[in-house]
């Protein structure tokens, strides 16, 4: 079951990067394309326009799939910045101890003290809203959560007994963090990391949709979200079918990071 589980959820997710990185091949028009004949024209009402039209004629279809590159960008981005920013820093506060890991941690618990979204919204309206500042304000506010979680990893792994074995075969603290403190925490540490893929993509929906995200009229799923807001009662297609992308994105990835634990950790496998 946690194979069948860990492919379906896969495969899911990866129709969705690959949909985002083809999305000019596979978009059926341009997704900045204004047809005048075709404005807030539902579902099916043209024949052109399969999921409708926006209040200024643009195909509903092709800016979703177009938005999927902005949104799966800044997902996966910021989770691996915040990855590469936050895992090295915990694990060298759980290894080190002292001053060194008093630093990092209350720093750290100074970055927590702020909501996600409310901390990649101070850095975003601080910096403007481009995709590359959308990438540093997510990644920044998601590296605390991996440096509490790796440090506490380290806490454990670096009392095991292959550990005082390499330190008394003279192996320094670096080569303890880079050879076994990391290979040991990566299974727990990459299932978190698919779990952030998804609170990432919802962050950034959140602050395109605020309007602080990428400007109109670069579609992402949140500021398709927002244009249709104020049509909601008589042409409910746009935010309900840029809602529902926004939906599956992040139960996909949610999903992913569930068959990835049951399927690498042995203590849920029976094992």
């Amino acid at each position: 079951p946690e194979e069948i589980a860990f492919v379906g959820s896969t495969s899911m997710a990866l129709a969705m990067v690959v949909i985002a990185a083809g999305a000019p091949l596979i978009a059926p028009l341009s997704p900045s394309a204004q047809f005048a004949d075709a404005v807030l024209k539902g579902p099916g009402a043209v024949e052109r326009h399969a999921l409708g039209t926006d209040e200024f004629g643009r195909d509903l279809l092709s800016r979703i799939i177009w938005g999927a590159r902005v949104s799966l960008q800044v997902g996966l981005a910021s989770v691996i910045f915040g990855f590469a920013l936050g895992v090295p820093l915990g694990i060298l506060a759980g290894v080190q101890g002292g001053r060194i890991e008093t630093c990092i941690m209350r720093g750290a618990d100074m970055l927590m003290a702020f909501p996600t979204l409310l901390l990649a919204l101070i850095i975003v309206t601080a910096l403007g809203g481009t995709l590359p500042n959308e990438i540093l304000a997510i990644g920044v506010a998601l590296t605390p959560n991996f440096v509490r979680l790796a440090r506490g990893l380290a806490l454990t792994i670096r009392e095991q007994d292959y550990i005082l074995a390499a330190r008394a075969l003279g192996s320094g603290q670096l080569r303890v963090m880079a050879r076994h403190v990391f290979p040991n925490a990566l299974y727990a540490l990459v299932v978190v990391a698919t779990l952030y893929i998804a609170t990432a993509i919802r962050t950034e929906a959140t602050l395109s949709f605020l309007g602080f995200g990428i400007p109109p009229p670069t579609p992402s799923w949140g500021n398709i979200l927002s244009e249709g807001r104020q049509y909601i009662k008589c042409c409910m297609w746009i935010t309900t079918f840029s809602g529902l992308a926004i939906m599956l994105a992040v139960l996909a990835f949610n999903l992913v990071g569930d068959a990835l634990r049951d399927l690498l950790d042995p203590r849920l496998r029976g094992e």
